[in-house]
């Protein structure tokens, strides 16, 4: 195993070097939070990808294709398709906003009071992807170093939380390219056809397993409709996927780079169904299914490759672990702490803001590896986070962007009632039933139609600010020179 502790420390102590150079180019707050909006399609479709491919995706994935085989495919390939209709449809305009929260963009579009209350919705959602994302760490540190669960967690978000800190989005972009190109290597590249061939050979898998393994929609179609519900919507609309937006250098890029970074996604998502579908005839009685990852790379693979393999896995957790933590930072600070104090961005210097932006990912970062210690299910914190972040905001995300007779007044309702019948059907019929998010979302739409019809139509300056800033006319100023990588 020393070979592979060699490869996993020199894999951190990569993330931390990387942190320390990215504070020395965050002299900002557009370079601190969207990387100075700044990113070539390259660097633009790594990063996303990585965000969005997480220890869910990763070690989840895995877990799920060891219980239901290919169909344990539809939770990444939900995501995939999230990432690709965002891309295509959505991105272009988000980017041209030129804002840095989600909230920002429905003041833009309804004219003010709609950002605190949806920021609260926000940075709860982002909060528990982080908290989420962060327990992940338990499993992997374990195997590699025998460590207990607490001093997982507490050294795999130590990490994240100071590269982080340091250098905001550069940072965490830089990190997430590396993460990017481990995650191939080690998942794509080595796991799954060392899986594969150990496991016999796709043939040799069809005759162990029963056919169910092989049906696409073997997990069930209610589960794949609430897949699709959840996490395809809830990518078009997270405050940390709209924050990769922002640090797009172009509509282009956002657009064909996100679409490059979906269809990559899709791919994973087979990868990991496939990996876990092995698993399964090599280890067929393991107590857990989230097991089949850590007990394939443990068992099957060699030295060496075996630390490369956990260096993806690792890879998959902070880049998700990192992106909600300064999602959840950003909303913190600009959209609820900001309101509250009553400051306006005129207010501060940059200097000021960096600072400030800094100690508020710190805050965060304690606080997530603090729930994250408290917290046993992983399931269940995701599964709020997405079931608040659809219910509660999706409507007047996407009616904003869709329908010009939405208000503000019918906004506010949709996040209120929508957010309120979530929590309410939780507690009703348990955190992890379907119902909350299936009737918090109708009840949201139903707010959103109502209330806007039986209110005053949007102040036509507020409509034609909002269409000068779709055009890519206002925001912050573009910087004076592209990023010298710009591929």
């Amino acid at each position: 195993m020393a070979v592979d502790y060699a490869v996993i420390v020199v894999y951190l102590a990569g993330m931390l070097a990387m942190g320390w150079w990215g504070m020395r180019r965050a002299r900002n707050k557009s370079e601190f939070l969207v990387a100075g909006r700044r990113l070539g399609p390259w660097m633009y479709s790594g990063t996303m990808a990585a965000i969005v491919l997480g220890g869910a995706s990763t070690i989840g994935g895995v877990g799920l294709g060891y219980q239901y085989g290919l169909s344990g495919a539809w939770m990444v390939f939900s995501i995939g398709l999230g990432l690709l209709a965002l891309s295509v449809f959505f991105s272009a305009r988000i980017a041209r906003l030129k804002v840095y929260t989600v909230s920002e963009m429905l003041d833009l579009r309804y004219g003010g009071r709609a950002g605190i209350i949806s920021g609260l919705v926000m940075w709860a959602y982002t909060l528990m992807l982080a908290v989420t994302s962060t327990i992940a760490y338990a499993t992997i540190f374990d195997v590699l170093f025998d460590l207990n669960r607490t001093m997982s967690i507490i050294l795999g978000g130590s990490i994240v939380v100071v590269y982080s800190t340091l250098g905001g989005m550069w940072s965490i972009t830089l990190t997430d390219m590396v993460q990017f190109v481990v995650k191939t290597i080690g998942v794509l590249l080595l796991l799954l056809p060392i899986a594969v061939v150990k496991a016999g050979g796709f043939g040799e898998m069809k005759d162990s397993l029963p056919t169910s393994y092989f049906d696409p929609l073997g997990i069930g179609g209610e589960t794949i409709f609430t897949y699709v519900l959840i996490y395809t919507f809830g990518m078009l609309i997270g405050q940390d996927i709209w924050q990769r937006v922002f640090t797009a250098r172009s509509d282009t890029t956002a657009k064909w780079g996100g679409t490059v970074a979906g269809t990559y996604c899709l791919a994973y998502a087979v990868a990991g169904a496939l990996i876990g579908t092995a698993a399964k005839v090599l280890f067929p009685k393991l107590g857990s299914a989230d097991d089949a990852f850590a007990t394939i790379v443990k068992e099957e693979l060699p030295v060496g490759v075996r630390g490369l393999v956990l260096a993806a896995a690792l890879a998959a957790v902070m880049s998700t672990s990192s992106g909600a933590l300064i999602a959840s930072a950003t909303v913190a600070n600009n959209d609820i702490w900001s309101r509250i104090r009553g400051v306006t961005g005129a207010a501060d210097s940059e200097r000021d803001e960096v600072r400030g932006n800094r100690v508020f990912i710190l805050i965060m970062g304690v606080a997530v590896i603090v729930i994250a210690i408290q917290l046993d299910s992983v399931l269940e914190g995701l599964t709020v986070a997405y079931d608040l972040l659809v219910g509660g905001l999706l409507v007047p995300i996407l009616g904003g962007l869709l329908w010009k007779r939405g208000t503000v007044h019918g906004a506010l309702a949709a996040v209120g009632v929508g957010g309120s019948t979530v929590i309410f059907l939780m507690w009703k019929y348990g955190i992890l039933a379907n119902e909350p998010v299936y009737y918090g979302l109708l009840a949201s739409l139903a707010a959103y139609v109502v209330v806007s019809l039986a209110t005053k139509p949007t102040d036509e300056a507020v409509l034609a600010n909002w269409r000068e800033r779709l055009a890519g006319r206002g925001g912050d100023e573009e910087p004076a020179e592209p990023l010298a990588a710009k591929a």
